[in-house]
């Protein structure tokens, strides 16, 4: 790895590419089938939410002079119990949202060939494992090759939604789907919320990026508000193209069937290579920026000791085998809305304390800061209302898990100094 510092060009890139790297092949169709003709909107208002996080964290940045996400800031306050609940709320969501890149890579690549869904679940184990062992062997970070991945899926996305747009039809937006009407903008947004989260992976490279008091607030704004654009002309254009009906029943695939549709096979393998590349280095990203902040918890003891150990080339391999079997499990059981829904409420809450943090501490303008807080709060509770109407299984799944990191951290971290002192 080079140890030149990362300009606003890299940092650019890196920020986009984690938040297009599988967010919108995975979260169309769940956004068009509970939003319907509204999925634009949705897309739209959490993109605000995501640029109130993001100027949240920008400023919260500096602030404290130095990065490290919502754990490091909540430690800067001395809420050590909270930040350490909080983080393993964030590491739960990262887990879920590998799991839907894993998902969507094994959708995609078993569709453009033809076979059965046994296969798309082998595939979605198959890529997590093979980057359990780049990210072992400290082959995991990506380098400049980033910024040639993320113009090439936008240039995909926006060419294909550029085909629909000129199709102009509205009445696609809604056909053979139910008039959810304008209110369901708020749940589609809260739902597929996890399509913006890519962004907060860049607190975790502050030390590596080339003057970011300047850098990182440029950077990392003007990404989201540019993908918040391309959200919102896919959710438009795509369904042009093939209509909110196909979109739903495919939903695992739309992007594929919508590049099938405008430019037949060709269309088929550049969207699916798109999706392969985006999904495969958002799991490769994630899974290595996630492993770092596990060991980085685990070394101020919120999580077990036993996820600091590295290995010869100073990888966190105990961290990174454990989240990466996680998700790899998810992807193998799970269902893209349940995992998506999942992943969206898990952020959403940390962003909105991030937001009403950086509003209590006066970081930034209190009016994006306050805003960002409410609105992400809204949002989340809006998600667990759905959830309850449509699939509460999964509400009480990531509750059991959100209960864990609040109360069953203490007495499992206890239990574990004890254990250390006796061996």
């Amino acid at each position: 790895m080079s140890n030149s510092k990362l300009g606003f060009n890299a940092t650019w890139s890196m920020a986009v590419g984690g938040m297009v790297g599988g967010g919108i092949f995975s979260t169309l169709g769940v956004v068009v089938g509970i939003a319907g003709a509204w999925a634009w909107l949705s897309f739209a208002a959490a993109g605000l939410i995501a640029f109130a996080a993001g100027y949240s964290y920008v400023k919260l940045t500096a602030y404290y002079g130095e990065g490290g996400g919502a754990f490091s800031f909540l430690r800067k306050i001395n809420a050590d119990g909270f930040a350490g609940s909080l983080a393993w709320v964030l590491i739960i969501g990262y887990v879920l949202t590998n799991a839907v890149y894993a998902f969507t890579f094994g959708q995609y690549l078993g569709y453009v060939m033809g076979l059965g869904p046994w296969f798309a679940r082998v595939a979605g184990i198959a890529i997590v494992a093979l980057f359990i062992g780049l990210n072992l062997r400290g082959v995991g970070e990506t380098g400049g090759v980033e910024m040639i991945l993320v113009w090439f899926k936008l240039v995909v996305l926006v060419g294909l939604a550029g085909w629909g747009l000129t199709q102009w039809d509205p009445s696609m937006l809604s056909q053979s789907v139910p008039d959810a009407g304008i209110g369901a903008a708020l749940f589609g947004a809260a739902s597929v919320f996890m399509a913006y989260e890519g962004f907060q992976l860049l607190t975790y490279n502050y030390k590596d990026i080339d003057n970011p008091q300047k850098t990182l607030p440029r950077a990392l704004l003007s990404a989201i508000a540019v993908v918040i654009v391309v959200y919102v002309i896919v959710a438009l254009g795509t369904v042009m193209l093939i209509g909110a009906d196909q979109v739903v029943q495919h939903k695992e695939v739309a992007l594929a069937i919508a590049g099938q549709k405008a430019f037949g096979t060709v269309g088929l393998i550049i969207v699916t290579i798109a999706a392969a590349f985006s999904t495969g280095s958002a799991i490769n990203a994630t899974l290595f920026a996630t492993a770092r902040l596990t060991s980085r918890v685990a070394e101020d003891g919120e999580l077990p000791a036993a996820l600091v150990h590295k290995n010869a080339v100073g990888i966190p391999d105990r961290a990174v085998i454990l989240l990466g079997t996680a998700a790899a499990v998810l992807a193998a059981v799970g269902t893209l809305t349940s995992l998506v829904e999942a992943a969206s409420l898990a952020f959403l809450f940390t962003f909105a304390v991030v937001c009403g943090l950086a509003f209590l501490q006066q970081a930034g303008l209190r009016v994006i800061t306050g805003f960002g807080a409410l609105a992400g709060t809204a949002a989340s509770v809006a998600l667990i209302i759905r959830l309850i109407a449509t699939d509460p299984l999964a509400l009480v799944f990531l509750g059991l898990l959100v209960l864990i990191a609040i109360f069953g951290r203490p007495v499992l971290l206890r239990h574990v100094k004890i254990k250390n002192r006796r061996s």
